[in-house]
């Protein structure tokens, strides 16, 4: 069996000015809806002082995955490129990865920013030693809106920039989906936000300070599936495993059969932590009442706590906070530290 290098490069940051490349690894949305993302090109060089650069598939819809894989390898190879943000997630990225070269990575590791479907690059990046940032989507959280929300652009800056450590704080509000990306509006309204619950505790009141590894915990099974992840659960050992639900909504029951495999796998006996995030429960077909929203997010939550509890019961598990498919959205680590103190309540991420 693979075992996975417990050392992980991080990335240096860019720096105001340099070029950052946005490219479009799974879907290309900036190709269907591109007022949306011209103007989320020109928020992220205003909120970060990078200069974006678009490459060849960025905005090709239908792209094969050797072409969408030729712009990653090729913004890896470029040395004037100090980082690199997905535009969006999709459903395909799996196919995409037999054709990335890890050479081009680990000969110049840049920070690597992206959800959803991105956690197969995300995963690859880990498998070849290189950390990188869980979030991040120019499509759903610079383009659409009045603004950027103040935690994502905080995080967003951490992560590409300052490196610096912050204690992740619940914005208070939150949305499912925005406004149709076909819809002038779209650009300058946000979708139907409503007041966020507090997250939950569950777990022993002790302090876990560990790497981070997880993602989008429906992609994960397809990682496993596909036999992309040959290593040793002790690789995770004392680690905070990171996981959220996407915009297909899956019943909390199936959440659970997906945990439960992890657990049989040992990688929630590893973890010393669990971070599940706020769970988008619509979408633009289904919006039910706000009390039965509420309901499915709870069911959610409970399995996520029960399953855990079953295969760890000395984790400290941490539900609700808002670093996956929901908005605002907070860019957490991936194979960096974050800090789960069960005692004090409180969840401190190192964007070194």
């Amino acid at each position: 069996m693979t075992r996975m290098p417990h050392d992980l490069v991080h990335p240096p940051k860019a720096r105001p000015g340099e070029r950052i490349a946005v490219l479009s690894p799974s879907f290309a949305a900036a190709g269907t809806f591109p007022a949306v993302h011209e103007q989320a090109m020109r928020r992220l060089s205003e909120v970060t002082g990078l200069t974006p650069v678009e490459f060849p598939t960025t905005r090709q819809v239908g792209a094969s995955p050797q072409a969408r894989a030729a712009d990653i390898n090729a913004a890896f190879a470029d040395p004037a490129i100090r980082a690199i943000l997905s535009v969006i997630g999709g459903e395909d990225q799996i196919t995409v990865i037999p054709h990335l070269d890890a050479s081009l990575a680990r000969r110049d590791p840049k920070p690597f920013l992206g959800t959803s479907d991105n956690t197969n690059l995300h995963h690859w990046l880990w498998a070849n030693g290189v950390a990188s940032f869980y979030g991040g989507s120019s499509q759903v959280h610079l383009g659409p809106g009045p603004g950027v929300d103040e935690i994502h652009a905080r995080s967003l800056r951490a992560a590409l920039l300052t490196g610096e450590t912050i204690e992740l704080t619940e914005p208070g509000e939150s949305e499912d989906y925005g406004i149709d990306w076909g819809d002038p509006r779209a650009l300058t309204h946000f979708g139907e936000r409503e007041p966020a619950e507090p997250w939950t505790w569950h777990g022993p009141p002790r302090s876990v300070s560990g790497r981070t590894w997880g993602g989008c915990i429906e992609v994960i099974q397809w990682i496993l599936a596909a036999g992309r992840f040959p290593f040793d659960p002790d690789v995770l050992h004392g680690g905070v495993l990171v996981i959220e639900t996407s915009e297909e909504l899956p019943p909390a029951r199936e959440v659970g059969w997906i945990l439960r495999s992890l657990g049989e796998r040992g990688i929630l006996a590893a973890a010393g932590a669990v971070l599940a995030a706020r769970p988008p429960v619509s979408d633009f077909t289904r919006r039910p009442p706000a009390g039965e929203r509420a309901g499915l997010r709870a069911e959610q939550r409970d399995v996520i706590v029960d399953v855990a509890g079953r295969y760890n019961p000395e984790a400290v598990v941490c539900t609700g906070i808002p670093f996956g498919h929901t908005r605002p959205q907070w860019i957490i680590p991936h194979g960096g530290v974050i800090t789960v103190d069960g005692a004090a309540r409180r969840v401190i991420a190192d964007y070194s």
